[in-house]
């Protein structure tokens, strides 16, 4: 969890910066900084569970299995 909150930092930071530099607002880029990471973020969690649970299950595999599903 510790890794997906400083992903998340480092995302709402550059989400703030480059809305800031694309349109001179602080507003936009703030609300850009809270929407777009917030959504990536949560998506991340999910991406890195899946990706954690197919891990678990090809190591359970058989090789034969494995090689047959190829």
């Amino acid at each position: 969890m510790l890794k997906t909150l400083s992903f998340a930092a480092v995302h709402f930071t550059v989400a703030f910066v480059i809305g800031y530099l694309l349109t001179g607002s602080i507003l936009v880029g703030g609300a850009m900084a809270l929407v777009e990471p917030a959504c990536n973020t949560i998506a991340y969690y999910f991406h890195e569970k899946a990706w954690a649970a197919a891990a678990a299950r090809r190591t359970r595999q058989p090789i034969s299995a494995y090689a047959a599903a190829r």
